[in-house]
């Protein structure tokens, strides 16, 4: 668990961006914040103000028929009035398309340079791909591989995530783009009931 204390001023890194959302949306303070994936590790009785998801996190537990577990979980270690904040990629109008790759991220400069490639394996229906994200660092003069991960995701529409968080029971849900939240992705943000 951190606080949003805990990161850089100025930094725009996706999860900085949701940490933003939230402070937005809860005020400021040093509110206590969860990824999703550590909700099962919340001691019993312990509540957080926030539970994020970045990027890839939602479509991969749809994908694995879990997401709707997590959620509901996320619910419970949230306070009243708490919320989750979560980053949803929506491919459902590039499933028609069915892209391989998605453009290279470039960090840093010179030797320091390091560039992470997505490659994507469409299922035949377009419900789901393979994501396979392998990271190239820059060795002597020569790229090498540095890290490789693949996972396996669920498209999901706006209307599916919608679904999703009511069956859980959240309200006031909201979705924003882009523009109004400063993440690349859709960001949607759930409130916990009282």
């Amino acid at each position: 668990m951190t606080s949003g204390q805990d990161f850089a001023a100025g930094s725009r890194e996706p999860e900085d961006v949701l940490v933003e959302v939230a402070r937005a949306v809860l005020g400021p303070g040093d509110h206590r914040i969860l990824d999703l994936m550590d909700v099962t590790l919340q001691p019993y009785g312990r509540v957080v103000d926030v539970v994020r998801a970045s990027d890839d996190l939602v479509p991969r537990l749809a994908h694995e028929n879990a997401l709707d577990q997590a959620f509901l979980l996320a619910r419970k270690v949230l306070r009243p009035g708490g919320i989750l904040v979560a980053a949803v990629p929506e491919l459902d109008r590039l499933s028609r398309l069915r892209p391989i790759t998605a453009p290279p991220k470039v960090i840093g400069r010179g030797e320091s340079r390091q560039v992470t490639v997505q490659l994507w394996d469409w299922s035949n229906d377009g419900e789901s791909y393979e994501l396979e994200v392998v990271q190239f660092e820059r060795v002597l003069g020569a790229w090498q591989i540095a890290s490789s991960v693949a996972t396996r995701h669920r498209v999901l529409t706006p209307e599916q995530m919608a679904e999703q968080f009511a069956l859980a029971g959240f309200g006031a849900v909201q979705r924003l783009l882009p523009g109004e939240s400063g993440h690349p992705l859709p960001v949607w943000v759930a409130v916990a009931p009282a």
